[in-house]
């Protein structure tokens, strides 16, 4: 098999044996777990805030079905990120070598193998929703293997590959509920604006290990200079859809988090233009998570009537029953 030839020649040297404790973590660690939490919390709070606010909280909670797509999710972003670590390793040596020593505790052949598992055992989920949820599923392994595998290495597949494979799993949510509305595709064309700019900071942290591997990013390709113009226009363009988000009251108080963003870019575009090394893109990097992250949570501010309502009932039926 390619790919067990690919893993002997980019396995790292073994290190000492350690226990099942420190393997777990490492394997925390390829996955990303604090970044599948934050999706399954992005899922589950649209489901409840966006999708579904007339619904009793408890009825979507315990939905067999969403519990199963967010299994599916999981499992199928957590082997995206394993095999996205598989074909990384020199790189990551070079632009995370302490990360680098965590996640190689536990060997290429095995991370292969729990990559294989995870995409099997995440479209068996799918399945158990609907055999459309399943050929979504496989599409999506597919993707993110051959981002992986082949587009990362040129600049623009590069970009727009990696930004598109993040939000799918929204995506799922809305096929399953069978919602487009305007204010849903505008929200989205904002996040999807919010992970380009994420991704041109990431790929301006990781030059070097990228130079050395020869994936030809953008900064690699055109240099910092032009890769900071494009970002200063992206940061611009997300005004688009902030403006016409603001002209729709359905968003309720969420519109306090867009003003968030604007102060949160008003300072991210300062510091874009003074960085000059890795540690000044990390910073950069980092708000871009916090705006990703306070965005998600900001989804129960859409409509905060249905957060009052659910807890008023839930109020008053604990009083009944007691």
């Amino acid at each position: 098999m390619d790919l067990l030839k690919i893993s002997e020649k980019n396995t790292p040297k073994k290190p000492k044996k350690y226990s099942y404790f420190y393997k777990f973590l490492s394997m925390l660690s390829v996955v990303r777990g604090y970044n599948i939490i934050i999706v399954i919390i992005a899922q589950y709070l649209t489901a409840i805030f966006v999708f579904s606010p007339e619904k009793p909280l408890k009825e979507i909670i315990l939905s067999l079905d969403l519990y199963f797509l967010v299994l599916a999710t999981t499992c199928s972003i957590a082997a995206g990120y394993i095999i996205n670590n598989f074909y990384d390793v020199n790189k990551d040596i070079i632009n995370r070598p302490l990360k680098s020593k965590i996640d190689s505790i536990v060997g290429q052949k095995t991370k292969l193998y729990i990559y294989f598992l995870l995409n099997f055992v995440g479209v068996g989920f799918a399945f158990l929703v609907s055999w459309r949820a399943a050929i979504f599923f496989s599409i999506y392994i597919f993707l993110i293997w051959l981002y992986s595998h082949k587009l990362k290495k040129y600049p623009l597949p590069r970009l727009f590959s990696a930004s598109i494979l993040a939000i799918i799993p929204l995506f799922a949510i809305f096929i399953y509920y069978k919602n487009f509305s305007f204010i849903i595709f505008t929200y989205s064309v904002f996040l999807f604006l919010i992970l380009m700019i994420r991704q041109l900071i990431k790929d301006l942290e990781s030059i070097k290990g990228d130079l050395a591997q020869n994936n030809f990013s953008i900064p690699v390709k055109y240099g910092e200079y032009f890769t900071k113009l494009l970002i200063s226009f992206l940061v611009f363009f997300t005004l688009n859809p902030i403006y016409f988000l603001w002209r729709y009251p359905e968003i309720g108080a969420m519109k306090y988090y867009f003003y968030f963003v604007g102060i949160a870019f008003v300072i991210f575009f300062v510091l874009l233009w003074k960085a000059k090394n890795k540690k000044d893109y990390l910073i950069l990097h980092n708000i871009t998570k916090i705006i990703i992250v306070v965005g998600v949570l900001s989804l129960m501010l859409i409509d905060t009537s249905v957060i009052i309502h659910r807890i008023l009932n839930a109020d008053i039926q604990s009083k009944f029953i007691f």
